[in-house]
């Protein structure tokens, strides 16, 4: 069964702040260097991969000094379905669909609004797998 997934109305400009910025490390708007990936992710920061293997932020930070993150727009990557979720003073969990070509993830991104700006506090990416038998769904290969 799919959750519930309206978006409050006095949410719309946080709703479209936060579209913008995702998918995080891949868009303009969040961020292209180095220091705007520090500066856009709170000290704690930490993620969990759709392998489900748990990154902290120090490796992130590494991996991405090694590599230069690709560009979702350049790419084709298409985002969808997003919800938003007030959890705390200036703090929100955004939902969304990430579609990658044929991989299909579910992302979760908890945002905080600062002083600085928007920060992450925490990621979740998780494959979405075809049902047996599903017409139509679709297979996706984690990483």
């Amino acid at each position: 069964m799919e959750p519930i997934t309206r978006n409050a109305p006095e949410l719309a400009a946080v709703m479209e702040e936060l579209r913008r910025l995702e998918p995080i490390f891949h868009t303009a708007e969040f961020g292209t260097t180095g220091d705007d990936f520090e500066r856009r992710m709170d000290a704690e920061y930490f993620e969990v991969g759709a392998s489900g293997r748990r990154y902290s932020r120090e490796f992130i930070l590494r991996t991405l000094a090694e590599r230069a993150p690709v560009d979702a727009a350049t790419a084709g990557w298409r985002c969808g379905e997003f919800a938003l979720r007030a959890v705390g003073a200036e703090t929100y969990l955004l939902t969304y669909t990430l579609r990658q070509g044929e991989r299909v993830t579910r992302r979760s991104t908890l945002w905080r609004r600062g002083d600085a700006g928007w920060q992450i506090l925490y990621h979740q990416g998780t494959v979405v797998a075809a049902e047996e038998g599903a017409p139509g769904a679709e297979v996706s290969q984690a990483r």
